[in-house]
């Protein structure tokens, strides 16, 4: 290596994993919990039909799909392709489909391109950006309808939310049961209780794949339109629907029409894994599913 490519290296700004990588006091018990709870979810499957992860390619879902492969686990994975990605977030899919394994296969979803064409002649490409009301028009098409596809006839589904994410998600269960009653499915939440900083340690520790926008601060990574970086100081959900409310700011993934998640019985012991490491609005805190 050359003196010039030795000085490049030093002058080069640092990584996600060097800035966010530090793992909470407990992270070993986390982790092992974590585990279980995947392992519970496999067990599910196989009783109730089949559990699916969704993935957003953020942080928290390469965390959980390596886990998945890790323990050899029967869960495939599907990821939303809204045809508004960023081209980053699009490569780290290509590399994902090419090492997804026969147990943990990695299924695509994508819009319907009639619906898309439509909603852009009739209200642009900039739609979003006019009103919540056309903002959620659009996350319903890309989003919502595909969703529905990816879940129809499943028995629970596992995401990467986190209570440190906001305060919307302050009380995220390991296992939610708010959606049994009413469409069958069962949510668990395996990383519900790490930090961001576990999420870092896991991938610096293991070596995993990530989107190269969490190194530009985007910690909280969509559709292009709608994602921006952050600046230091601000929340991680800063850079998402920047131009919108802060409550305003769900695509609807994870907003649940009966309330407050309702914890289920956990094969951690109560109704969930007891609640660790606390939120803060100043320090970049994760990316949703």
């Amino acid at each position: 290596m050359n003196t010039q490519s030795l000085i490049s290296q030093r002058n080069a700004p640092p990584k996600a994993p060097q800035l966010y990588a530090r793992a909470s006091s407990d992270y070993a018990e986390k982790l092992a919990a974590t585990k279980v709870l995947l392992r519970h979810a496999a067990e599910h499957a196989k009783a109730r039909g089949q559990v699916v992860q969704a993935s957003s390619l953020g942080a928290e879902d390469v965390v959980i799909t390596h886990l998945i492969d890790a323990l050899a686990l029967e869960i495939p994975v599907f990821v939303l392709e809204t045809g508004a990605l960023h081209h980053e977030t699009l490569a780290l899919l290509e590399r994902t489909q090419a090492r997804a394994t026969a147990c943990a296969p990695v299924h695509v979803y994508r819009p319907s391109v009639e619906s898309v064409v439509h909603f852009i002649r009739d209200h642009g490409q900039d739609a979003m950006y006019r009103g919540i009301e056309l903002r959620k028009a659009c996350c319903n098409i890309r989003k919502m309808e595909p969703l529905a596809r990816a879940l129809a006839g499943k028995s629970g589904w596992i995401t990467g939310l986190r209570r440190e994410q906001s305060s919307a998600r302050a009380d995220v269960p390991a296992i939610d049961a708010s959606e049994v009653q009413a469409k069958g499915l069962t949510k668990f939440n395996p990383l519900a209780d790490w930090t961001w900083g576990d999420v870092w340690h896991y991938i610096a520790s293991e070596d995993v794949d990530y989107n190269p926008l969490h190194d530009k601060f985007y910690p909280s990574i969509g559709c292009a339109p709608c994602t921006r970086a952050i600046s230091a100081g601000e929340d991680f959900r800063a850079g998402r629907w920047w131009w919108e409310s802060e409550a305003a700011k769900e695509c609807g993934l994870h907003v649940s029409p009966a309330g407050p998640p309702q914890g289920a019985d956990s094969p951690l012991g109560g109704s969930e894994r007891s609640e660790r490491g606390g939120s803060s609005s100043q320090e970049i805190t994760g990316t949703e599913t």
